[in-house]
């Protein structure tokens, strides 16, 4: 007598009919901004330049902070990564460097970074105004810019408080940053961009992900006809409902 065993589904890595693959693993959100190396990348330069500064002139403060990020991106192109990426953080460093070499001061190390919060706090708080809040255009524009998002409140409103958030973030940075700034703090600014930067960047990333998820929900996943919940098997023949077939007529029934 031979013996059948069933095969397991998928046991051989062969799929059933009809069946998708298992999705891949999504990259978290830390991992998605460059992780725990991200953070070491845009941090170390800076805490390099402050303690320089506290034992050297300025000019070796600004060397050291450049070597610095000379390093970290070599080691982050012989990691595999790409150049334009590996090159992120050397070139804010190489433009404060700049700056600093210009001026003088060792606290315009950090006037690029001041002006840039100013800028994408204008731009960001002026968008929630104009009613084109900017992750939602964000999400529009990675959707094929085909959705009427702004007509939906829900989703209108899920975008307002999400760019908020970044808005928030960004006139933080700024008006603390300033502060700082004209008080000649300029150890305390390097502790500022440290605290306030990926911290505080992953609490408006984390708001505005809140916001594509609620829209996707409302615009694509509503908007998808419902799957039938019995499926047919493959190869079987047609079933018909019992109910429905006509009952056979008895000889002699008109």
């Amino acid at each position: 007598m031979n013996h059948h065993r069933e095969r397991d589904p998928g046991a051989d890595g062969s799929q059933e009919p009809g069946t998708s693959p298992p999705a891949a693993a999504r990259p978290t959100m830390v991992e998605s901004m460059g992780g725990t190396a991200g953070f070491v990348y845009s941090t170390v330069p800076v805490v390099v330049f402050v303690i320089a500064l506290a034992l050297q002139p300025t000019e070796v403060a600004v060397i050291a902070a450049i070597v610095t990020g000379v390093l970290f991106a070599l080691v982050r192109m012989v990691r595999g990564e790409r150049f334009l990426s590996a090159s992120g953080s050397l070139a804010g460093v190489l433009v404060a460097a700049g700056i600093v070499a210009l001026t003088g001061s060792a606290k315009d190390f950090f006037l690029l970074g001041i002006w840039v919060a100013f800028a994408g706090f204008v731009v960001t708080f002026g968008s929630v105004l104009m009613r084109s809040p900017l992750s939602g255009v964000a999400w529009n524009l990675l959707h094929g810019g085909t959705y009427a998002w702004r007509e939906n409140r829900t989703v209108l409103h899920a975008h307002d408080v999400a760019t908020l958030a970044a808005a928030l973030v960004l006139g933080a940075r700024f008006v603390v940053k300033q502060w700082l700034y004209v008080h000649d703090s300029t150890g305390w600014l390097a502790f500022a961009k440290i605290a306030m930067g990926t911290p505080l960047t992953v609490v408006a990333a984390l708001a505005i992900a809140w916001a594509f998820r609620r829209t996707s929900t409302c615009l694509v996943t509503q908007a998808r006809p419902a799957e039938p919940v019995v499926r047919q098997g493959a190869g079987m023949p047609p079933q018909h409902n019992a109910e429905a077939r006509p009952s056979p007529r008895r000889p002699g029934n008109g």
